[in-house]
């Protein structure tokens, strides 16, 4: 069976790239009747706060897609080291006793890359075995082949076949001196022991992935397939940022921007990836069944915002489309929360709650343009337009609305078929065209020059209401 893995570190929020990739893990394995493990990848003790994990799991949560099994690397600690001592036991790593920290490999040096301590790595097992008896403090390194070196090669799902030399890999840490274990060997040691088959990550890992094939190799593990995405970068060209983008990249700088999961889900997909038929808009089972690593570019995916608007207008039209078409019954209760969560109470039953979501949200973009943009449909006070005033100031216009009312108040159908006879009847009769009758009509009803059809306006609006705002004019 198929097993992939999500593995954030809670050293911030829930990062757009880090939750394109949980989508693509969820995606692959929902298709092909996999499981799919949340794993938090928590060894950075300097950097891991609880703020940082609560906001990566209100991310995920808000995306509601879920996941099969979880783990916390914080708690495996054991089986880190095991393998580690593992390894040192076989003579495929070795303890080094050098004051410098672990990161030795990622300082400049003079003469070319550091790939290895010699005078650490020619050291015997029992002189080794001493000072470690003795609690001088190491750190343990891998045993990287040298001499003759030879060719680590796998085939990326993505990237297509990749090589390195072993005389070109460094002898990277496993445990620092102070017995933590490094992002490779946890990470290594967990899919081993999880018996994770796919990995699926950034492309900022392809380069890990030779350190890893030898860890897999040295543990006697199966080789896992391996897939690497392509980076998420600004309109500028940079990697997007946490420190230099902020909110931009954060999953709920959208779901705070009133986005719907499944359209944010559906945007974050085509960043990077294509289906066959160019598809854009789709539903999760659509992309469910669409996806796969044939579909995902090699070239990095631009996020397009500016500093005025974080948003993707991409992402923004998405939305849009989103809202229009899913069925009204699952979008109601959406709307009825942030209306809530903006003071505001539904008129009527849940049934004229859902006539009136279904009618006004062919204009809408966003779950915030409910409370906002059609808050007329919601609540008394609201605002009116100047283009609407505008409608509502025609001559004669405001007396002949408190006539309509008059109408309508002894109109016992009161649909939209019955408002529109009323409508047409009075203007017939005063002489005056039906468009000056409903455009002020949807003025003193919902504030705005335009909106739905003018009399689903009125029903929507509900008879008291109507009749009410039509007199008070």
């Amino acid at each position: 069976m198929i097993r992939a893995r999500f593995a954030p570190s809670p050293t911030g929020y829930l990062h757009i790239g880090s939750a394109r990739t949980f989508i693509f893990n969820w995606l692959y394995v929902r298709k092909h009747g996999g499981a799919l493990v949340l794993r938090i990848d928590d060894t950075d003790i300097e950097r891991n706060t609880e703020a940082s994990l609560n906001s990566i799991y209100e991310g995920l949560n808000w995306l509601n897609l879920g996941w099969d099994e979880f783990y916390r690397q914080s708690e495996r600690l054991e089986l880190h080291r095991k393998l580690a001592f593992g390894l040192l036991a076989k003579g495929l790593a070795y303890r080094d006793f050098m004051p410098a920290a672990t990161d030795l490999e990622d300082r400049p040096h003079g003469q070319g890359p550091w790939l290895c301590n010699p005078e650490m790595r020619a050291l015997s097992q029992s002189a080794s075995d001493a000072r470690a008896a003795a609690g001088e403090p190491f750190a343990v390194r891998f045993r990287v082949h040298r001499e003759p070196s030879r060719e680590i090669s796998f085939c990326d799902e993505v990237y297509g076949p990749q090589s390195k030399m072993t005389a070109d890999i460094e002898d990277f840490a496993l445990l620092r001196s102070n017995a933590m274990p490094t992002y490779h060997l946890s990470s290594c040691a967990d899919d081993i022991d999880l018996g994770i088959t796919h990995i699926i990550r950034g492309q900022d890992h392809l380069a890990n992935t030779f350190k890893h094939v030898l860890l897999f190799e040295a543990a006697g593990a199966p080789l896992p397939s391996f897939a690497h995405l392509p980076l998420l970068i600004a309109p500028d060209g940079a990697k997007l940022s946490k420190r230099k983008h902020g909110p931009v990249v954060s999953v709920v700088t959208y779901r705070d921007n009133g986005f719907l999961s499944l359209a944010y889900i559906n945007f974050l997909c085509l960043l990077g990836w294509s289906s066959k038929d160019n598809r854009e808009q789709m539903t999760l089972a659509e992309l469910q069944s669409a996806f796969g690593f044939e579909g995902v570019h090699r070239s990095n995916a631009v996020v397009n915002f500016s500093d005025a608007d974080p948003i993707d207008p991409k992402a923004l039209w998405l939305n849009s489309q989103h809202l229009r078409s899913m069925p009204v019954t699952a979008l109601a209760p959406l709307v009825r929360r942030v209306l809530e969560d903006h003071g505001l109470r539904p008129y009527g039953d849940d049934v004229f709650f859902d006539r009136v979501v279904d009618t006004i949200r062919t204009r809408f973009s966003t779950l915030l343009d409910f409370p906002t943009k059609g808050r007329a449909y919601f609540a008394d006070d609201f605002h009116i337009e100047k283009q609407a005033l505008d409608k509502l100031d025609a001559p004669g216009a405001r007396e002949l609305l408190r006539a309509l009312a008059d109408r309508l108040q002894a109109d016992p159908d009161f649909t939209e078929s019955s408002v529109e006879a009323q409508l047409r009847k009075l203007a017939e009769e005063r002489g005056v065209k039906a468009g000056v009758l409903i455009n002020a009509s949807r003025a003193a009803l919902t504030g705005q020059p335009v909106g739905p059809s003018a009399f689903a306006v009125f029903i929507c609006i509900g008879r008291e209401r109507t009749i009410a705002r039509l007199r008070k004019v």
